[in-house]
């Protein structure tokens, strides 16, 4: 992949630019889009972001005819004050990757329903959605995490993207807001799922035990759950994940992820957010995707952060999963080499 050879000449450079270029170090504080978000003010939340470029379909493409409209790609991620500028970047790197731009339907879920707004100023001719997801829902559900941003409701909205959407939405690609697709997203939703509910990248060598506590592991009734899957329980991030949004209505597994919840909120079973209940529910049934749809971890771990490398092979899409969020980095004049991706596809306005 010819992306991938030019990738250590990209980083080098990029990294180069940031410390030598004043405009590039000029970065505001993060907190001005917390505190601009937040605002009742509609008018004030129009001057955050640039406005994208206007991306057309190739001729090869068909004309989008609205939500329930089955040939297009159907694409959820969740709007948050805190990560807005990554689900920016998120949405403005996908369209510019892929070859039938207009026929991407985007599903925004959001506590804050002026958001609406600040997306049409900054896609003008963008297909969407927005959903509004009412925090109460899953209030008395979460459970305390080793990092306060994965106790945010929102992080659990993916848990309800069955019943938020539309009924006529059959399938869709649930992305997290801190990553940036660099291949055409249609590569990724064409991906057979056969059998299975979900489909995600799968990492079978990585120490699947660490994910719950040892109270877990000591509770045979618990642990059992994992008992006779053939493939196995294997780690996958939910923070990219195709779903046949039937299958999952037709199992109910919004209430079984719900169940495994409640369990945790009495016997704290798991220490991090809402990724735990998902691999109790699939772990062992997901459809394995391609690990570059996942090039995930590049914002290190949950506590410190610390800057990482690209796993090995190819890449279509780069994943801060972790603490260390690119916008942040950027923002404090102390980048990671890889967060100069990133950048790019930055449309906040004090960014250049």
């Amino acid at each position: 992949m010819q992306w991938i050879l030019r990738l250590s000449w990209f980083c080098s450079a990029a990294m180069v630019l940031i410390v030598l270029s004043p405009s590039l170090q000029s970065f505001p504080p993060a907190e001005a889009i917390k505190s601009s978000s937040s605002s009742s003010s509609s008018k004030s939340q129009l001057n955050l972001f640039k406005k994208s470029p206007i991306f057309h379909n190739a001729d090869v493409c068909t004309t989008t005819r609205g939500v329930c409209d089955s040939s297009v790609v159907h694409v959820a991620l969740t709007l948050d004050v805190d990560y807005l500028r990554g689900s920016i970047a998120a949405v403005h790197s996908i369209l510019q990757h892929a070859t039938c731009p207009q026929s991407v339907f985007f599903h925004f879920i959001v506590s804050d329903t002026s958001l609406q707004t600040l997306v049409k100023s900054t896609f003008p001719k963008l297909n969407f959605k927005v959903y509004y997801f009412d925090p109460e829902k899953v209030k008395y559900l979460i459970s305390s995490s080793v990092r306060h941003a994965l106790e945010q409701p929102l992080n659990y909205a993916r848990n309800y993207l069955a019943e938020i959407l539309d009924p006529c939405v059959k399938r869709v690609i649930y992305l997290d807001s801190d990553l940036v697709v660099v291949d055409d997203i249609s590569k990724l939703w064409e991906i057979r799922l056969n059998e299975k509910t979900i489909g995600a990248p799968e990492y079978c060598h990585a120490n699947f035990t660490k994910y719950f506590t040892t109270s877990f592991w000591g509770n045979k009734k618990l642990s059992g759950t994992f008992s006779g899957r053939v493939r196995g329980p294997c780690y996958f991030n939910t923070g990219v994940m195709v779903m046949d949004l039937v299958k999952w209505r037709r199992f109910g597994y919004t209430r079984r992820i719900e169940k495994w919840m409640e369990i945790q909120k009495t016997s704290r079973i798991y220490e991090l957010g809402s990724l735990p209940p998902f691999l109790l529910v699939f772990a062992g049934h997901v459809a394995p995707i391609e690990h570059r749809w996942n090039q995930h971890g590049l914002g290190g771990d949950n506590v410190v952060g610390s800057c990482r490398d690209l796993h090995p092979g190819p890449v279509s899409l780069l994943h801060w999963s972790g603490s260390g969020k690119p916008w942040l980095r950027l923002d404090s004049r102390k980048p990671c080499p890889l967060d100069a991706l990133w950048a790019p596809y930055d449309l906040y306005k004090h960014s250049e």
